[in-house]
């Protein structure tokens, strides 16, 4: 008996090494320079543990990831074998015939379950609710909020707020308490300040800023079924949001005109603002005392409701797909296999990744972890998405175009701003054929 047992252990030996070979020993990631990022090559390193294949998250800066992961993409090479894709790309890079189909394996997996809805719809499905996925939801992010909780509770300042607007000084609950608190605060002559929000509109930040405020205030950016934009991103909703927008830029530091994730974290860690608006993947660095000496003293909140009580935040996030050029597509979907397990998406979280997985986000164990954990909670089952569509870009400079001058430049007015940018997409959609 032990001579056949031998015999049988030496055949799984020499089937699992002839099986081996015929798969990749290495797998290549292409993301974005953050931290996230680290946390994944943290998380592929146990991967490597388990299995044997190494697997290497490779980075570039956040201002040449899409130019650099198109132009591979274009040239059909075969240098990553999966990437983390922003959601907007997800039109481009599937009707492109970049992504591989994951349908199956999504329908397999049964992702449409296991993961958050909006996570699905954003990071996942193209085109929406087609039942046709291109990714594993894989970072889950949202813009939120951090404040300074020591000039929120100090006893001077909550007696003279409340005494100028008739109410408690706390995190707020819509936007009009939270412009309310930025001019509260806004003290140029004590090199302090109210307010910290995006600007920058050389990619997706500022249009993700004023997401925020459109989204919350009811508005929206189109009809993501007929691609209709007039009496949309242009409605009376839409320029009241814009012109709030605006008037919180005013209570910004000096030379608050081309901000993004780093500055608006530098906001906090300087002492310069009482509020910062930032995807939540950034806010792990605001709790480390090393890098921010107001760690102690930061407090976090979700972004608050408009004046008719919505409540929404623009998406942040990625979902990672596999490279249609990709030599080693069949070991990524193994990678994907061990990716979306539950202890793998526990251990993500644990990492500092935001995972997608609904059991993990609902747990008490998660929403507890970190002070930011619980807004991100709240945040992920309410956010939306700039348009996914493969012409994303060009919809997005028009909006870049537009916005800036008005909120940064004090060009036109929110209506005129608002009006022109319809024009501009209702001429993108009709060029690419998707209206008359």
């Amino acid at each position: 008996m032990r001579n056949r047992l031998i015999g049988i252990a030496g055949g799984l030996a020499l089937a699992l090494a002839s099986s081996t070979s015929a798969y990749a020993q290495e797998l290549t990631i292409f993301w974005a320079e953050w931290d996230p990022a680290n946390y994944l090559q943290e998380l592929v390193n146990e991967y490597e543990a388990e299995s044997g294949v190494t697997v290497t998250v490779e980075t570039t800066p956040w201002s040449d990831f899409q130019t650099k992961a198109f132009t591979e993409f274009n040239a059909r090479g075969s240098a990553y074998d999966m990437i983390v894709g922003d959601s907007q790309w997800l039109g481009a890079a599937s009707e492109g015939g970049h992504y591989v189909d994951l349908t199956d394996f999504f329908n397999e997996h049964n992702l449409g379950e296991v993961m958050a809805p909006a996570t699905v719809k954003y990071y996942a499905e193209y085109p929406g609710n087609s039942g046709k996925y291109w990714a594993v939801p894989a970072e889950g992010d949202a813009v939120g909020w951090s404040y300074r909780k020591d000039w929120f509770e100090d006893p001077a300042e909550m007696a003279a707020f409340k005494e100028k607007y008739g109410y408690d000084l706390a995190p707020p609950a819509d936007w009009k308490q939270l412009t309310d608190i930025a001019e509260f605060f806004h003290r140029p002559d004590e090199n302090r300040y109210g307010i910290a929000i995006y600007t920058d509109n050389s990619y997706d930040a500022m249009v993700m800023g004023v997401e925020n405020a459109i989204f919350s205030y009811g508005a929206d950016l189109g009809n993501f079924e007929t691609y209709e934009v007039d009496g949309y991103v242009n409605s009376d909703k839409a320029v009241a949001a814009l012109e709030n927008y605006k008037k919180l830029y005013s209570y910004t530091p000096p030379g608050w005109a081309k901000t993004f994730f780093v500055e608006n974290n530098q906001a906090i860690t300087e002492g310069l603002v009482a509020m910062s608006m930032n995807y939540f993947a950034f806010f792990p660095a605001l709790l480390n005392e090393s890098s921010n000496p107001h760690a102690a003293n930061t407090g976090f909140f979700a972004n608050p409701a408009g004046p008719d009580g919505d409540q929404f935040a623009a998406l942040g996030g990625q979902g990672i797909s596999i490279v249609k050029y990709s030599e080693n597509q069949e070991e990524a979907m193994k990678f994907l296999e061990w990716f979306i397990k539950d202890e793998t998406q526990k251990r993500w979280a644990e990492l500092g990744g935001y995972t997608a997985s609904s059991a993990v986000l609902k747990s008490d164990e998660f929403r507890k972890a970190t002070p930011y954990n619980e807004a991100f909670y709240q945040t992920m089952f309410k956010v939306k998405d700039f348009w996914a569509v493969p012409e994303f870009a060009e919809l997005l400079t028009s909006a870049n175009q537009r916005l800036y001058p008005f909120i940064v430049g004090d060009e036109g007015s929110a209506k005129e701003t608002l009006d022109a940018l319809a024009s501009d997409w209702e001429a993108t959609f009709k060029k690419y054929g998707r209206t008359k």
